[in-house]
């Protein structure tokens, strides 16, 4: 488990491309970022609003922000990615150098605080159909298939994607299902962690759970603001 010894910036849910627009402002931030003293940067998935992380699926957003990334890393950040239900095929891809990690979740120490991060999508061990969507999304087969497409039909795939994705996981993000995110929360604390950190549902909320607190984060696209986590909570 890392620690952390310096605040830590969180981004969850950018959806450059779609609702968080162009890249632009990110970068910004991110420019910003790489002015100050190097720290940790997480990212909390869902960094673009469709990502494959293929270069046949490459948009000029994704070109800038991976740019302004490899900077920070450059400048002595620490940078790692967590694989929202938008991404696919980060990990085992060309845009992997561009992180410290890319995973489904990290756990790191702030202070005397254990956190674990996910994204948040597959928490609900009830929503079957969308668990099979999910793996069905990022299996080897749809790997293969996402590979040798032309780079035309690529991006067709990408714009038919976006609108599937939009229907998938409704029943599990019309609300927050709280009652499923604390049960996953007790499960992971009894195994040393103390905090549990989201993103997914675009909406920030905080509660405590037996053993811990669960956060939750607002969406980039919302708030165009970078998260922090202090050091020393």
């Amino acid at each position: 488990m890392e620690q952390q010894t310096s605040p830590i910036a969180v981004i969850a849910d950018a959806h450059i491309g779609g609702p968080g627009g162009p890249a632009g402002p990110l970068v910004e931030q991110l420019e910003a970022l790489a002015a100050g003293p190097p720290g940790y940067l997480l990212l909390l998935g869902d960094l673009f609003h469709v990502w494959v992380g293929q270069p046949s699926y490459e948009t000029a957003e994704i070109r800038q922000v991976m740019a302004a990334l490899t900077d920070l890393r450059g400048l002595g950040w620490r940078v790692d990615y967590i694989e929202g239900n938008r991404d696919f095929f980060i990990a085992e891809g060309p845009y992997a150098k561009v992180f410290d990690t890319v995973s489904d979740e990290i756990s790191f120490q702030a202070g005397s605080r254990s956190y674990l991060a996910v994204h948040g999508d597959g928490l609900n061990d009830q929503d079957r159909l969308y668990r099979f969507w999910r793996w069905l999304s990022k299996s080897g087969p749809s790997r293969f298939f996402m590979l040798h497409l032309p780079g035309a039909v690529a991006q067709r795939l990408i714009r038919v994607t976006e609108g599937q994705l939009s229907k998938t996981n409704f029943k599990h993000k019309s609300r927050i299902p709280r009652q499923v995110i604390s049960r996953y929360a007790v499960r992971r604390f009894a195994q040393g962690h103390d905090a549990l950190l989201l993103g997914h549902f675009h909406e920030a909320r905080t509660w405590h759970v037996e053993g811990g607190e669960v956060r939750l984060l607002d969406a980039w696209f919302n708030t165009r603001r970078v998260e922090w986590l202090s050091s020393e909570a």
